[in-house]
Parts: structure tokens; sequence; C-alpha cells
């Protein structure tokens, strides 16, 4: 359990990280808390189309031999009052999704 935990959050900086040059690992923090665990990674990339930094999180629970993985993006959007232009967020959801793919 422990090693699939582990290989998956490896898994995930690896594939994240290789996706563009201008992406980081901003934090990481694990927890346990009983018998599950939990693992909180935190990136940042440049995106071109919006002109400004985004950030991906990744949170990663473990229980019973079951994963599950959740990210959320943002910072990629234009607008004061209104969501515009969130092609950055999406596509770097998309980056976590293909790394999902690819376990």
């Amino acid at each position: 359990i422990n090693d699939d935990f582990n290989h998956i959050c490896n898994h995930i900086k690896r594939e994240i990280l290789s996706t563009s040059s201008s992406a980081s690992l901003e934090d990481e923090e694990y927890l346990n808390i009983g018998d599950v665990r939990m693992g909180i990674l935190v990136f940042e990339r440049y995106s071109y189309s919006g002109g400004n930094r985004l950030s991906l999180h990744v949170t990663v629970i473990e229980k019973d031999n079951i994963v599950d993985i959740i990210g959320i993006s943002s910072g990629g959007s234009n607008g004061l009052f209104f969501k515009v232009n969130t092609w950055g967020e999406d596509a770097f959801l998309e980056k976590l999704k293909e790394a999902i793919k690819k376990l």
C-alpha cells in the first residue's frame, strides 16, 4: 500500500514537471490520519495563452488500497469580475489527467 501511494505521488510529480520548462513544484505535504494517507502537491507554471502564472493543486488520498486523486487549477484566467480565458487552467488539468492515465 505504502509503495503504491509513494509511486503515485512520485509519478505525478515527474509527469507534471516534465510537461513544461516553467513548471515547478511549489510545495508538498504528506499526512497520515489513522489508516488514511494524504499527499498534497502544489505546482505552478507560466501560461503563455494567459500571460500569467497558474497553479495546480493535487491531492492524493489512499485508504484500504483505494486511491483517489483530486486536481484543482487556478490563477490562469483574466478578467476583473468574470473569468475569461481559462484555457491555461484547463490545459494544466489535462496534464494531470494524462499523468493518471499512464499509471
